[in-house]
């Protein structure tokens, strides 16, 4: 296999094919997002069987994020100094392991632990991936790179949580996270094989990296992120709910537009890459102002199947934002690659939880179920205006 080294990172030569190393990392990828999408659908089925209400289920999604926020940027920092290989690997196996466990978690204490202590290898994994996989590739490619990447978690809600769904209905949610923990391993074993070595630079450090929090783009590329993501989120969270309430959608039907929706993330991360190509911020200031009317129009189509199924592929296709954002991380991070490749996903995980919450008081404040649209187009806005700010100290600065 031949590689090159430059400042210290052996990277794979531009011609190598890096395909099936992509889809590894994918395949990585899709364990995350179904782990972390499917445990919503399973909060019924662990509820009843250990015998609390919901709202206390919910803590279990809680953890969970709480877990990404946190074990992101530690272990990014401290995974600086190791192989990149080797740290994935690492990462997927405390990710399986963690799933495994959860599978028999005798109480609702000990599963939101585990899911807490799962989670923290999230975010530094898919950081990390996603620079393996630009390091693998020219640097014209280096935005389909990050999409392909990126694809697995856009497959994860399209494929992986209603197959996942599927089989918690047929054996219990135990057998689902079992399963997840043993994809998990596939894709441990898959990386290995196929994804080349990628030694550090001999200066990274936890320090080095560090040095991605004194640079305002940074602030400003999370904020995109955390601010504008929200409104997918928003409506994500409670469109079940709208589709039976406000819907009249059949049983049938509901997983049917759950899949539209993952695939128009997964068109978003196809189309992506293509609008990166005019401009990394220039993609993202699109994906926001679509996002904004695609949210703005939500509340008009919540009365009919196939008009909602519409809105919420075109509210999905915003979802390409995260591969823009994460390019944007690349470009701006300077040395300091790890962690913010890392931060991008502990934005999304802030975007997780302040859109369902903002939602939540719409809702409950008598405002419907379309008004989770008017708040994630307020927040795919507001997500906007960071962008314009970005846009503005870039300028000022000559960038």
């Amino acid at each position: 296999m031949h590689q090159d080294i430059t400042d210290g990172v052996i990277r794979a030569r531009p011609g190598q094919k890096s395909g099936l190393a992509h889809a590894a990392l994918a395949l990585g990828g899709f364990s995350i997002g179904t782990a972390e999408f499917a445990t919503m659908s399973f909060l019924p089925a662990f509820t009843a069987e250990l015998g609390v209400e919901a709202p206390a289920g919910g803590h279990v999604v809680s953890a969970y994020a709480l877990g990404v926020v946190l074990g992101a940027p530690v272990l990014a920092m401290f995974g600086a100094r190791l192989e990149r290989r080797r740290l994935l690997a690492l990462l997927l196996g405390w990710f399986a392991l963690g799933n495994m466990l959860s599978a028999f978690a005798p109480s609702l204490g000990s599963l939101v632990a585990l899911r807490f202590l799962t989670a923290i290898p999230h975010g530094a994994y898919l950081g990390t991936a996603v620079l393996v996989a630009a390091d693998m590739v020219p640097g014209s490619s280096r935005a389909h790179a990050v999409g392909r990447v990126l694809m697995g978690l856009a497959l994860a809600t399209t494929v992986g949580v209603p197959l996942a769904s599927l089989l918690s209905q047929w054996l219990g949610w135990r057998a689902g996270f079992g399963a997840i923990g043993a994809l998990t391993l596939l894709a441990m074993t898959s990386l290995l094989r196929v994804v080349p070595t990628q030694m550090p630079a001999a200066s990274a450090s936890a320090r080095r990296e560090l040095g991605a929090l004194r640079r305002p783009q940074v602030w400003l590329a999370l904020g995109m992120g955390a601010v504008g993501f929200g409104g997918l989120f928003c409506v994500y969270t409670y469109l079940a709910s709208t589709l039976s309430e406000a819907t009249q959608a059949t049983d049938n039907a509901v997983p049917i537009i759950l899949a539209v929706f993952g695939a128009g993330i997964a068109c978003g991360n196809v189309v992506a890459p293509y609008l990166a190509r005019h401009g990394v911020m220039f993609a993202a200031g699109v994906l926001l102002t679509w996002s904004a009317a695609a949210l703005a129009l939500y509340p008009l189509s919540i009365y009919s199947p196939w008009s909602i199924g519409l809105a919420v592929f075109a509210i999905g296709v915003g979802g390409g934002l995260g591969a823009v954002l994460q390019m944007r991380l690349m470009d701006v991070a300077g040395d300091a690659q790890n962690l913010a490749a890392s931060l991008n996903h502990v934005a999304f995980n802030i975007a997780n939880a302040l859109g369902p919450w903002l939602g939540g008081l719409a809702i409950a404040a008598g405002l419907g179920w379309g008004s989770t649209g008017w708040v994630g187009c307020a927040l795919a806005l507001g997500g906007l205006a960071v962008w314009l700010l970005a846009a503005i100290a870039g300028r000022q600065r000559g960038g």
